[in-house]
């Protein structure tokens, strides 16, 4: 069980360093897990830093549980909360309110 434990959490910070890496190579170079760089971010159950407008949050299980519990648990009124959720052959989805959905959209670029 403790085998299964390790791996598991091996799996979760690979997955979020992975993650970190897509948000460095689309222009936010200072990303870095919160891990590494704030214990404060990190126990607020923020995984990403230097990530403006999102606090990021990763999950690399198979079971998730609601999103909704997930989006619960991280900071409210700030940044936009969104989940990144990998699941083995399935992929990886992003998750979010829909009011941070709206207020995504308003800072977005739109076509003219």
């Amino acid at each position: 069980m403790a085998t299964r434990g390790k791996s598991a959490r091996v799996k979760g910070h690979t997955f979020e360093r992975d993650i970190a890496k897509k948000f460095r190579d689309a222009g936010w170079p200072e990303c870095e897990t919160s891990r590494f760089a704030s214990k404060k971010m990190d126990d607020m159950k923020v995984d990403l830093v230097e990530t403006k407008p999102f606090y990021v949050q990763c999950k690399a299980v198979e079971n998730l549980g609601p999103v909704h519990n997930v989006l619960a648990e991280m900071p409210k009124g700030q940044l936009i909360n969104i989940v990144f959720h990998k699941k083995s052959r399935q992929g990886t989805i992003v998750a979010m309110s829909e009011e941070d959905f709206w207020a995504l959209l308003k800072i977005a670029e739109l076509p003219a």
